[in-house]
């Protein structure tokens, strides 16, 4: 990403109120990533894959109540995964956290999944356990991208078969422009290949068995031309992800800034979006800068992108 004068690279932990945590079994390859919000968030989503796994994501639309989301989680696991909640769920509630319905608190956590389940084993997924003992991991709040959390099993360029998919994971990318922060997390599992925007070279895909480079997903697409169904056995996909922004936007706004972060998918994988994908953006804002939506959709699809290109480059070997 281009840094101009007026941006600067920071820590996603600059953003004040945001906690995040990692869990994962690396013998089955799958794990947990969640965002927590002290101070509660206004969510939008914008949802543009074929196949979503995903939980409470109605919350995110602007017709339902306008209550403080206290949590983001994106697992693998595919819908077995969603289970990952009802841990994040308990610690919310030991802490005293959730919405208050007169009898119980009850925490608002939304969730999306990637397809992981070919690598590593299948039987076992995130579960409530994974996701609370990512929520005591945010206690120490040392997010790093790499093979961890949610993108333990992530890969891309799928469509010449998994044993020639690229190992990706989990990306994390945060600038400030003056008071305004902008944040991205994204755990990268896409059908396509990934390009850096900024050259146009491609970065990630199906490797070629000499290991010389990657072939191309587009022409490997078309020549399937007359293939009824391109996907049989080539595997899950699924790129979720969050922005995250102290800019103060209304849940209107807020699903308007997820799809504007949606051009980043667009710059950077390709094809994107079809039917073998489950595409998810979240978009949450944690505080009151006053900021221009335009300007932070835009900011915010670069930020993306930027992460998305890290996922793929630091997910070169296990965290140490």
């Amino acid at each position: 990403m281009k840094l101009f004068q007026s941006l600067k690279e920071i820590p996603i932990t600059a953003l004040p109120g945001l906690r995040i945590g990692n869990a994962q079994n690396y013998e089955a390859m799958t794990g947990v990533t969640v965002l927590l919000f002290d101070q509660g968030a206004k969510v939008g989503v914008d949802i543009s894959g074929g196949g979503p796994a995903s939980r409470e994501t109605p919350l995110a639309s602007p017709l339902t109540a306008d209550n403080p989301i206290n949590a983001i989680v994106l697992s693998g696991g595919s819908a077995y995964g969603l289970a990952a909640s009802d841990g994040v769920m308990r610690y919310l509630e030991e802490h005293g956290i959730g919405y208050e319905t007169g009898f119980a608190k009850v925490p608002l956590v939304l969730q999306s999944c990637i397809y992981d389940l070919g690598i590593g084993r299948a039987d076992i997924r995130p579960d409530a356990a994974m996701g609370y003992a990512a929520c005591m991991d945010a206690e120490k709040n040392r997010p790093i991208s790499g093979i961890i959390g949610g993108g333990c099993g992530a890969s891309v360029g799928k469509i010449c078969g998994r044993e020639n998919a690229t190992k990706t994971g989990l990306g994390i990318y945060a600038v400030s422009a003056g008071d305004l922060m902008v944040a991205a997390v994204v755990v990268l599992n896409a059908l396509g290949d990934i390009y850096d925007p900024s050259t146009g070279t491609q970065i990630a895909g199906p490797r070629k068995p000499d290991e010389s480079g990657f072939y191309d997903s587009r022409e490997e697409f078309y020549k399937l031309i007359q293939q009824t169904d391109l996907f049989t056995g080539k595997g899950g996909n699924t790129t979720i992800s969050a922005i995250i922004t102290n800019g103060r936007f209304s849940k209107a706004e807020l699903n308007k800034l997820a799809s504007m972060t949606r051009c980043a998918y667009a710059r950077c994988i390709n094809p994107v979006g079809t039917m073998a994908d489950g595409d998810s953006i979240y978009a949450a804002s944690i505080g009151n800068v006053q900021a221009d939506l335009n300007m932070t959709g835009t900011l915010a699809a670069e930020v993306m992108a930027e992460a998305i290109q890290i996922a793929v480059k630091a997910a070169r070997e296990l965290p140490k």
